[in-house]
């Protein structure tokens, strides 16, 4: 036997998303308002999201310019026999193969003497450390030269020599002019030229009191005997604390005792505080923002109810079912806060692209950011219709005509 029910007609989704556009198409500036009160909230998540993380890896760039992920090991002195320990002069390849690590050199004090000239007695030398470095040490130091070049691979043999700041400063030589002479300096009885000033190097003072000559040069006119006495590393910063654990191993492996580590600079310590903290001190107020749209859809919807009875008893006399109802002022609602939430996401990338620019900052707005105000605007749009639809399903015929 046939069912003799009448058959409930269905509707495709495009029917839905039409009926659901009918009220916002019908009061257009109210809709509007209220997709203005969720685009706010969206915005501000967006914003306080995006500001922090533009503002974060700015100070990251910043951070890490101190050098966050560098490593120095130092060779100390054997109080007993009163020397530095035999380091093996390949040990910056060796600390190289340390995974974590990305670049690695080597510097060694060499306990020559430099003078500014050879006319100034020997007991009265500038007191300046000449270094012994790889041609590679100036780029891992991301040191720059105010002028001149640097120490390479094809001058490292050579009596070439390059000022730190400081060691510049007290030798009275602060510049290279163009077109002139190159000046010379004294370095155990031997005339070495002066190619390159350094700037502040604040990665290692160190080297800007120092005298750098090239690792061939000073073994073959300084006595140096090829073992470094510093090495410096550079590593992903994830893994810095298990590197420095096995850099004396590696540099000295017969005795790692003598080898000093450097524990991270207090410089990371700060980075990775500023990557936990920033986002967490905003989003507060980015919620009540949400919060305050939410309750203005909700009263929305509410009255769209109040003032659609004789509609929805039209569509109920017609053969309409409860379900075609609340899914129509459901949706209503949904897309109602969703063209907020595009709006605000919108709004949200252009304010924190301005903000960025007027810093200085890179433009950074987390993906998740904007795929989270998508989703909270549709959440919102959900739970503000959910009452008004089922208040409108919940009215009979008979009463929705009968509303004046």
């Amino acid at each position: 036997m046939s069912d003799p029910r009448p058959r409930r007609p269905r509707l495709d989704p495009l029917d839905v998303l039409a009926h659901g556009v009918v009220g916002l198409r019908s009061r257009p500036l109210r809709a509007a308002l209220s997709a203005l009160g969720i685009a706010i909230g969206i915005a501000t998540m967006v914003v306080v999201v995006g500001i922090p993380a533009s503002s974060q890896q700015a100070l990251g760039r910043e951070l890490s310019a101190l050098g966050t992920n560098l490593l120095r090991a130092q060779a100390t002195m054997d109080e007993r026999t009163n020397a530095l320990p035999p380091v093996p002069e390949q040990a910056d390849a060796m600390v190289e193969g340390i995974g974590p690590v990305t670049q690695a050199s080597a510097a060694a004090t060499t306990h020559a003497q430099i003078r500014r000239t050879d006319k100034i007695p020997p007991e009265q030398s500038s007191g300046l450390t000449v270094l012994a470095v790889r041609p590679d040490l100036l780029r891992l130091l991301d040191a720059e030269l105010v002028a001149g070049t640097p120490i390479t691979r094809e001058n490292e043999g050579l009596p070439v020599t390059v000022l730190g700041a400081t060691a510049a400063s007290r030798l009275g030589i602060t510049s290279l002019p163009p077109g002139q002479p190159a000046p010379k300096v004294w370095i155990n009885n031997r005339w070495f030229t002066v190619v390159g000033i350094l700037a502040a190097t604040p990665l290692d003072p160190e080297v800007e009191r120092s005298v750098l000559v090239g690792w061939g040069a000073a073994r073959t006119w300084l006595g140096f005997d090829g073992h470094p006495t510093v090495i410096y590393a550079r590593a992903v910063e994830e893994h810095l604390e298990s590197v420095r654990d096995v850099l004396p191993a590696t540099v000295y492996p017969e005795n790692p005792a003598r080898i000093k580590a450097s524990r991270p600079s207090d410089a990371l310590a700060a980075k990775r505080i500023a990557e936990t903290t920033f986002s967490g001190l905003f989003l507060g107020p980015a919620a009540v923002a949400l919060l305050v749209g939410g309750v203005g859809v909700a009263n929305t919807m509410v009255i769209s109810v109040l003032e659609r009875k004789r509609e929805v008893g039209l569509r109920r006399a017609l053969g309409a079912t409860k379900g075609q109802i609340r899914t129509q002022f459901l949706t209503e609602s949904v897309v109602l806060c969703l063209f907020g939430g595009l709006t605000g996401v919108l709004l949200g990338v252009l304010g924190t692209a301005v903000y960025s620019a007027i810093k200085s900052w890179p433009a950074v707005v987390p993906l998740d950011a904007t795929l989270g105000g998508l989703g909270s605007a549709m959440a919102i749009g959900a739970l503000a219709g959910l009452y008004p639809a089922i208040r409108a399903a919940r009215l009979t015929p008979t009463e929705a005509l009968a509303a004046p």
